[in-house]
């Protein structure tokens, strides 16, 4: 250790600092700190001293590691220490940006590259920190002066990024187990970094030099490398490396070394960052996903600008084309010396050793679709015929590509893990493995998909000048996967779509196959394999409409459907997504083809199906008697014949239902094909009906042989008999009735459709084809309903044994024929016909079948196919509520009720259980019902509503007996179980009871939880019905059982509770009051007035809730049940007392009644209040005031009806004031510390009691109003005015509940209202005083907007209340106090505060000016507002643009802004003649961000901008014709993002943001019609705006639903284009963009046009 020395004594050392560091007689460890003391110190005179240390230490390190010096471990890892110290001190790097002239010796960088191959392989312990070496690299590379060592020699920089790769490859391969390593203190020891390292956790890393010789490291425990700052300076590597590569002269050697040396570990290190970018591996290593992307950017950057060079073009089509091709393609240019660029890489790719065996074929598969992207990135463009070469060229790369991952395209498929592998003797050759499979089909999908979307293939060009190489290709491609098909992958059918989107002829021949596998035949029923393949099946469908060859896809379709198979295990055949293409398809088909596609069905069933079904089995059924086994193999194929027959009824139920329905416009023919299809499938299904027919008769046949067997007893004959019927039943011919009852329906129905709107299609039915009036006619219209209920149509049994298919297509079948006879006016006299439909409407009905199935809750997709016993109930309910209005009528009482006590019960269990609804297009037994319950069906049949509520109040009514009291008797509670509710509630004694109760407060009913939790539900049901429905029996009986329930029932006490109270009372009041609200707005409540008088009514309910109150039952309720109570009962008296006023009867009377009541009860709390306080009498104040708030807030907002009324109401109003006056000085009267902590705040808020004073004020300002006196005084204007005082002081001092601050604002506008009215001409005092105010109250309002814990949507909620002060404030001011709030905006509107970071005081004022321009105000006001708004608008305008620089303050400043703005444009039409004003904001726009927002950002600001480009071209149109360009270049930005952000995004295109983006579409349609009003300014546009579109529609695949918003937009401007405008889109547009104009256009004409110029007809 060196003594310490005096100052001078250091400078004497320091001066001879140079020959003691290379004296060898001075220790290291003095040298090390000498060293140290030199750099620091001030005092040292050395001349070069940052060179000369920096050379010592390197000199130093370099010795060491070449076994010239020796010194402790210590000491080395002290140099290495010392080096990293100096390369990242700051003096170093000031010294550098200076200019100084400092390096590293050159034999620093390989010394590092030592130091790094150590610490990826090791093989004897380091004794350095690894962060320390990965330190000292950081630091040489931070600074160009010392990263020379590396960049200026290629060669070492292409090592140093080969070294970092391979060390985080194998951080990202490491175990997430071990906990990354932090940074390490000087100190470190390689013990403690290597502890806790197994040798199963050391991932062999190979290195493959230029030499291809591998250097393999020995696996044995290591240091743990995982630092935190690894990744930090790979980046900073990677992008040195990139400079360095972008500096070199010869691509060849930048090429060679990549290759040799770099692809491999980039690829690897690339595909670790890629597949672990959202695991636990990344966030253990402190791996940041931007971090993570940046790294990828980097690689990917390196190895398309070295491996694809723009250079190499030449030497890529030497290799790739063909020797016929290679002709001409060359040009005098050609390459120089053998670069074969393609067979350089791909077995590099290929090649083993640079990664884990599992890893290999993982790397692989994500690397080539990444190498085709570059080569199509770099050589995929060209222009006119070079274009084509260059897509050759693209395609002729991926023939390449596509035999690396193993797939051989001469038919057969090397295993995946295997392709391009060298042989192993050790492992043995093994099938491909799924998961193989799946790596090499999503990288063939990702290929494909990238040839497709650059568009690579030209069919054309294909075919003419290339001899369809391509499409070989591809056909082999495609022949590969379907010989080795792989149905349980979905990259498989992706694989087969992308196919099919590059030419249809692809698997034009394998048609049959594609369908079978694809549709018909597939197995795999996972949710993404399923996914995959709808997706692939409505691609093919959409492709053959667009080619209109859908009839030549539907005959494969049915021969692959009739090829053998085992029908049971097919899955369904139309499933919802393929119906709703098939749907969607067959509207553009035309009608000719889709009556071929019907006609195709009904040949293949009656060619194919039929004769299997009618095959002689008399000798099969003796054979099977005997033993044989004939008999079962034919039933088998019966069996597989009717499965296939009901997968085509069902397709042709879809396609038939799908069809344009045939009108008087119809051609000719089209309607004498569809007539000849009609007989023929009506010939069918009488075929198939006649089948079964005889089949029952051998039924009955089999059975009389069955019967023959030697008795066992007649029981067990009768078993026997029942066993063999039941398995005839579920047989084949179960699945044949099906079949033939769906036809049966489907044909029924599209007869009647055709003969309903075609007269020259005539109906093939019997039942309309005789002339009505005869009795023949009548017996053949009736003849088939009656066949269809006494079951002669079909012979199957309609029992237990009966399908639910079939039950539900009877009821289908039986609705139709009441459709029928209800359309005949002349059967509905008949006495019969009544009878009939009754029985009809029952057997739909089924009341037995309904009451069973409620019980479940399965649910049905929809559709025919999906029906089975578990989800036949809900569809059984849908039919039925769907078609209520048709059968209703023909049910009687008991059906209504039956029908009425399912739908409670169901709704009933929904609530109970928390039933979820099912996914979208589902439906569950219980939705149903909900949507039947909230749907105006249900209002429009009295009925069926009337036992709804029947039903509702039984359960009610059993719940109350079930707690009533025994002591007490009551009259209503002995009615009936069962009748109407008329007899159900006796309403007399229910109102005698209710007064007598609400008087005594004496509790009848008793309830347990789950009671109460039971009326809940109910009164939740009762809530959703419409009380406009009710008649008035039902009306009144229904509220008087609630208000009995109100002033009658309670909680059960509880004897082991501590408190019997619970805070659920107040919700269930709460329940009840805001029920009896709803029902006292309903029309036919008047009513209940006749048997109880209004006031009679509002004090026993008011009564009964203090006397509660009183006795505590509140106490335990919390504070936001409390208020929610409170508000509940406000609402109640405020219905009630406005009804009594708006009926006009004994209006004084009922009135004075309930004010006698209030004033009574007030003058009891007043004296109760001198006592003891207690927290019940809290919460009774609270009630009271509440009721006399609303009890006056009604009266004041009905003054002015008549003379009478107001006299009434100001009589009444003068009294609740007189006593609200003494109830709120109490309230606010200072307490002492006992009454204090007795009142809880939570009891009494703030905002309340601000409430209460406010109504008070107004009351008393309505009745002076009324009266009219000329020296008004307000009675309590001294309690005001404090109030006043208390408020503008507190109101933004902190941080204040929301409905206080509103309850605030509504209080001042009451209190300046009355400052003014109160002033007297001449006071000068008073006037002075308002005044003061008037400034106060602005200023107020300006700080209030500037507090910071105001958030942004607090200030929206505050605008309405706060415009309403203000406007109180300018209404009547004068153009002084004008001239103040205009300072105090012009103050604000200061564009150094926002520079500042200030944005409040900026946005306070930016507030304040859109609410006073929406402000009515006096006329010298109003001229001076409007004189200085251009200075306003200026200053916003700079305003915006500053702030749209900082994307933060964009929904918080920068959207208020605008709208701001936008208020001022709108507000100022006609008042701002300069059109330069208006032009401002156009440029203020252009500069709002509209990118990287979140989607609620999003649309705030796209609605904003939206919203002023509406204000100028509604409010200035004059601007337009000097603006449009500006105007339209802001609108395109809002195009343009909206198809950024709409396009499609796979399973988050119906997420919740999705609506937003819908709602944006719709804006920008709408924008579009306002333009196209605006014709005169845009008609030279038009095909600009047009052209805009369709290269932004170029770039993106939009959701369908904003495509369609989109283009009806469109569309409008399309119709301003003229035909030379068309001409010039036409021809001028580049070749993709054209293409998509021309799709636009056609769609146009086809679609829009037509309909437009039909409407045009017909206009004047």
């Amino acid at each position: 250790m060196l003594a310490v020395t005096p100052a001078s004594a250091m400078a004497a050392i320091y001066s001879g600092i140079h020959l003691k560091l290379k004296s060898p007689q001075t220790p290291w460890e003095d040298k090390l700190k000498l060293a140290r003391f030199a750099w620091i110190s001030t005092q040292c005179l050395l001349p070069n001293k940052e060179q000369v240390l920096l050379d010592w230490c390197t000199h130093a390190l370099t010795g060491w590691y070449n076994k010239k010096v020796e010194f402790p471990e210590k000491v080395l890892e002290g140099l290495w220490c010392y080096l990293d110290d100096l390369l990242h001190s700051r003096k170093l790097h000031s010294l550098l940006k200076q200019g100084k002239a400092i390096s590293l010796r050159l034999n620093m960088a390989q010394l590092l590259l030592d130091r790094l191959q150590e610490c990826t392989c090791v093989v004897s312990k380091s004794p350095v920190c690894v962060s320390t070496i990965l330190s000292v690299c950081q630091g040489l590379l931070s600074a160009p002066a010392l990263s020379s060592v590396f960049t200026t020699k290629y060669e070492l920089m292409v090592d140093l990024l080969a070294k970092f790769c391979f060390l985080a490859c194998r951080e990202l391969q490491q175990p997430s187990s071990t906990e990354p390593l932090k940074a390490e203190s000087v100190t470190c020891q390689d013990e403690e970094m290597a502890e806790g390292l197994g040798s199963s956790q050391i991932e062999l890393i190979t290195e493959t030099p230029s030499d291809q010789k591998q250097l393999q490291c020995t696996t044995k425990p290591i240091e743990n490398l995982r630092s935190a700052n690894l990744f930090e300076v790979l980046l900073q590597v990677l992008s040195c490396y990139l400079s360095v590569q972008r500096q070199q002269a010869n691509p060849n050697r930048v090429f060679t070394m990549v290759t040799n040396q770099l692809m491999q570990p980039l690829v690897l290190l690339r595909h670790l960052l890629t597949s672990g970018e959202f695991s636990a591996s990344h966030t253990h290593l402190g791996l940041r996903q931007q971090l993570s992307r940046d790294l990828r950017m980097k690689i990917d950057s390196i190895l398309l600008l070295a491996l694809f060079p723009s250079e190499h073009l030449t030497s890529y089509k030497e290799e790739l084309f063909p020797s016929k091709e290679d002709s001409g393609k060359r040009g005098p240019g050609g390459a120089k010396g053998p670069l074969r660029p393609v067979s350089a890489l791909l077995p590099k790719l290929s090649s083993q050793g640079y990664c884990e065996f599992s890893l290999h074929y993982s790397v692989k598969s994500n690397t080539l679709p990444l190498l085709f992207k570059f080569f199509l990135e770099s050589y995929g463009k060209g222009r006119g015929d070079s274009q084509e070469a260059q897509n050759m060229l693209c395609f002729y790369f991926l023939t390449k590509l596509v035999p690396v991952l193993g797939v051989d395209l001469n038919g057969q498929l090397l295993s995946p893990s295997k392709a391009k592998q060298p042989e192993q003797k050790s492992l043995p050759a093994s099938p491909c493995s799924p998961e193989s499979w799946s790596l090499a089909l999503l990288a063939v999908e990702s290929l494909l998909s990238q040839a497709l979307s650059v568009d690579i293939y030209n069919v054309a060009a294909d075919r003419i000048r290339h001899g369809e190489v391509q499409l070989n290709f591809y056909r082999a491609l495609c022949q590969t996967l379907f010989n080795q098909a792989q149905p349980r992958i979905p990259a498989w059918y992706r694989c087969l779509k992308v196919l099919l989107s590059l030419n249809h002829l692809i698997l034009e021949p394998d048609l049959d196959q594609l369908l079978s596998s694809a549709w018909v035949n597939s197995e795999c029923m996972e949710a993404r394999v399923q996914r995959a393949r709808q997706l692939l099946v409505c691609s093919l469908l959409e492709t053959y409409t667009k080619l209109r060859q859908l009839p030549r896809l539907f005959s494969e379709l049915l021969s692959v459907i009739h090829q053998p198979a085992l029908d049971a295990l097919r899955p369904t055949l139309l499933s919802e997504g393929i119906s709703a293409s098939l749907r969607t398809c067959l509207l553009d088909t035309p009608p000719s083809q889709s009556l071929e596609i019907c006609s195709l069905v009904l040949e293949s069933i009656r060619r194919y199906i039929l004769p299997d079904l009618e095959k002689e089995d008399s000798e099969a059924e003796k054979m099977e008697v005997d033993g044989g086994c004939e008999g079962q193999k034919m039933n088998q194929e019966k069996e597989d014949a009717s499965l296939k027959l009901i997968s085509l009824s069902q397709l042709l139920h879809v396609i038939m239902f799908s069809l344009k329905t045939l009108d008087n416009t119809s051609p000719l023919p089209v309607v004498k094909k569809s007539q000849g299809l009609m007989e023929e499938m009506q010939q069918n299904v009488n075929e198939l009906l006649h089948l079964l027919s005889k089949e029952k008769k051998g039924t009955k046949t089999n059975l009389n042989v069955v019967q023959k067997t030697p008795k066992k007893g007649k029981k067990n004959q009768r078993e026997s008999e029942k066993v063999a019927e039941s398995k005839i039943v579920a047989s084949w011919e179960q699945k044949t009735q099906e079949a033939a009852l769906l036809l049966r329906y489907t044909w029924v129905e599209v007869d009647t459709l055709f003969s309903i709107y075609c007269s020259k299609y005539k109906t093939l039915d019997s039942a309309q084809t005789l002339a009505p009036g005869e009795n023949e006619a009548l017996d053949s219209a009736l003849k088939p309903t009656e066949s269809l209920l006494s079951g002669v149509i079909s012979p199957a049994r309609l029992e237990s044994s009966c399908s639910p298919t079939s039950r539900l297509l009877f009821k289908l079948l039986t609705l139709q024929q009441m459709k029928r006879v209800l359309l005949d006016l002349s059967l509905l006299s008949e006495p019969r016909t009544a009878a009939l439909l009754n029985k009809a409407a029952q057997f739909i009905l089924a009341k037995s079948e309904l009451e069973a199935g409620q019980s479940g809750e399965q649910v049905w997709d929809g559709q025919i196919g999906g029906l089975n016993a578990c989800s036949y109930p809900a569809a059984h309910w849908y039919f039925v509520t769907s078609n209520l209005p048709v059968i209703a009528p023909y049910l009687d009482t008991e059906d209504v009720g039956c029908m009425a006590d399912v739908l409670v019960s169901s709704l009933l269990s929904r609530e109970t259980d928390g039933r979820k609804d099912p996914r979208p297009g589902c439906l569950a037994f219980s939705l149903i019902s909900s949507q039947l319950l909230e749907s105006t069906v249900i209002t429009e049949l009295p009925s069926l509503f009337s036992a709804t509520v029947t039903s509702l109040m039984q359960r009610i009514i059993g719940v109350l007996k079930a707690g009533h009291v025994p002591k007490v008797s009551l009259v209503f509670l002995k009615s009936k179980e069962k009748g109407s509710l008329s007899m159900l509630v006796k309403k007399e004694a229910l109102v005698e009871d209710i007064l007598a109760n609400s008087e005594s407060g004496e509790m009848l009913v008793l309830l347990t939880d789950t009671q109460r939790d039971e009326l809940v539900n109910m009164l939740q049901i009762l809530t959703r019905l419409n009380p406009d429905g009710m008649n008035s029996e039902d009306l009144s009986s229904v509220f008087f059982l609630l208000l009995f329930m109100l002033t009658s029932t309670s909680k059960q006490a509880d004897q082991n509770a501590v408190d019997p109270l619970e805070p659920g009372d107040a919700l269930f009041l709460v329940k009840l009051l805001s029920l009896m609200t709803c029902l006292l707005e309903g029309r036919n409540f008047e009513s209940i007035l006749k048997l109880i008088h209004g006031g009679t009514l509002l004090q026993a309910a008011v009564s009964s809730l203090l006397w509660q109150s009183n006795n505590g039952r509140f106490r335990t309720t919390s504070s936001s049940d409390w208020l929610e109570f409170i508000k509940a009962v406000q609402s109640f008296v405020r219905s009630l007392v406005q009804l009594i006023i708006t009926r006009n009867s004994s209006v004084r009377l009922n009135l004075d009644q309930f004010a006698s009541y209030l004033t009574q009860i007030s003058s009891k709390q007043t004296a109760a209040e001198s006592g003891k306080p207690d927290p019940a009498s809290v919460l009774s104040v609270h009630l009271q005031l509440a009721l006399l708030t609303s009890f006056s807030q009604v009266m004041t907002s009905n003054l002015g009806r008549s003379k009478p009324m107001d006299q009434t109401l100001t009589q009444m109003l003068t009294r609740m004031t007189t006593v609200l006056g003494p109830a709120v000085e109490s309230v606010l009267k200072p307490q002492t510390v006992s009454q204090s902590a007795s009142q809880p705040v939570s009891a009494l808020g703030q905002a309340f009691i601000v409430d209460v004073v406010t109504i008070m004020l107004q009351s008393e300002l309505s009745a002076l109003s009324v009266e009219g006196e000329e020296q008004p005084t307000i009675s309590h204007m001294c309690l005001y005015r404090s109030f006043c005082q208390q408020i503008l002081k507190e109101i933004s001092s902190a941080h204040r509940p929301m409905d206080f601050l509103v309850s605030s604002l509504h209080f001042l506008s009451a209190f300046y209202t009355a400052a003014k009215t109160t002033v007297v001409e001449g006071e000068e005092e008073r006037k002075k005083e308002l005044d003061e105010l008037y400034m106060q109250m602005l200023q107020t309002i300006y700080k209030l907007l500037t507090a910071s814990w105001l958030s942004s949507d607090d200030v929206c909620e505050l605008e309405p209340t706060v415009q309403e002060l203000l406007r109180h404030l300018v209404e009547k001011s004068t153009t002084g106090q004008l001239n103040l709030l205009l300072l105090l905006i012009r103050e604000g509107l200061d564009i150094s505060k926002l520079r500042a970071g200030n944005y409040r005081e900026v946005l306070s004022a930016v507030i304040i000016t859109k609410l006073l321009s929406c402000c009515l105000l006096p006329e010298p006001c109003s001229k001076a507002l409007w004189l200085v708004t251009p200075q306003i608008i200026s200053a916003m305008v700079f305003l915006v643009r500053f702030s749209s620089q900082d994307i933060s303050v964009t929904l918080p400043f920068t959207v208020p802004t605008v709208t701001s703005m936008t208020s001022l444009l709108r507000q100022g039409e006609g008042r701002i003649t300069n059109p330069h004003h208006v032009i401002l904001v156009l440029g203020a726009l252009q500069s709002v961000p509209l990118d990287h927002l979140t989607p609620l950002v999003y649309q705030s600001v796209f609605l904003a901008v939206h919203e002023a480009l509406f204000a100028i071209i509604q409010c200035h149109p004059q601007v337009m014709l000097t603006a449009a360009p500006s105007f339209l270049n802001i609108f395109h930005r809002l195009l343009a993002s909206i198809m950024q952000e709409g396009r499609q995004r796979g399973d988050s295109d119906t997420g919740p943001d999705s609506a937003v983006y819908l709602q944006c579409s719709r804006l920008i349609e709408r924008m579009y019609s306002h333009i196209t009003a605006m014709s005169e300014s845009f008609t030279t546009l038009s095909a600009f705006m047009v052209a805009q579109y369709v290269t932004e529609l170029q770039k993106v695949t939009l959701r369908p639903d904003i495509k369609q918003h989109l283009t009806e937009g469109i569309y409008r401007i399309l119709d301003l284009c003229m035909e030379q405008d068309i001409k010039f889109l036409t021809t001028g547009l580049q070749m993709g963009v054209r293409e998509v104009f021309n799709e636009l256009y056609s769609s146009y004409t086809h679609y829009h046009k037509a309909q437009r110029q039909g409407e045009d007809k017909y206009t004047v």
